[in-house]
């Protein structure tokens, strides 16, 4: 089946940077777009960043343009959020996200994955 493992959260002080991790597996993850999300408390999720397939267009949220990266590593069938220039205004709880088409077909998240950005 589908899954989506995220990694790399934690408590960072303002302004250093964090890494997370998403493990996909269960579907041909070099095929599809994949996408982070966060949610932060009292707030509704929102997205942060996209990466096509072949890793070649990103997208970014305004609130993090110029300090998060998305890259992709298809042959760990694994996509990265890398965050630079950590605010308090980040803390949130991250996802990572893949709509699948075909036999698969479906909209999957993983279980997520704590941020949170304090002195």
């Amino acid at each position: 089946q589908v899954q989506l493992v995220e990694s790399g959260g934690g408590l960072v002080q303002p302004g250093g940077s964090l890494r997370l991790s998403c493990a996909a597996s269960g579907f041909t993850f070099y095929n599809y777009a994949m996408y982070w999300y966060r949610q932060a408390p009292g707030k509704e999720r929102e997205l942060v960043a996209t990466i096509t397939s072949a890793g070649d267009t990103t997208t970014y949220a305004d609130s993090v343009k110029g300090r998060f990266t998305i890259p992709r590593d298809n042959a760990k069938n694994t996509v990265y959020l890398q965050m630079n220039s950590l605010k308090p205004e980040d803390t949130a709880v991250y996802y990572c996200n893949a709509r699948i088409g075909g036999i698969m077909r479906g909209n999957y998240w993983g279980q997520g994955t704590q941020v949170t950005v304090s002195s």
